[in-house]
């Protein structure tokens, strides 16, 4: 099964849990799966039209799915899916 790794600010939405086995066959998948079983998720993952957020970077290993299929990237039982949310905020100069 794929493994799912949930980065520190929404860890607190999977009770503490780094790394999640997700059966999905795609990231769109995997995704919907991961907010069923932990649906404090879903808001922080997708807008309301159901589109993964603009600002979330999903990688499959080091590759950004914005340079495969998107959403409908197709996962291996091997692969690792990175969450990575855009932090803000910071000094300017």
């Amino acid at each position: 099964m794929p493994t799912i790794i949930i980065p520190t600010p929404l860890r607190k939405f999977t009770n503490n849990i780094a790394k999640l086995q997700v059966n999905g066959g795609t990231i769109e998948e995997s995704l919907q799966l991961l907010s069923t079983d932990f649906p404090e998720i879903k808001k922080h993952l997708f807008d309301d039209q159901g589109q993964i957020r603009t600002f979330v970077n999903i990688f499959v290993g080091d590759d950004d799915i914005r340079d495969l299929q998107n959403e409908k990237t197709i996962l291996q039982n091997e692969s690792f899916v990175s969450i990575v949310p855009a932090i803000a905020g910071g000094i300017v100069f």
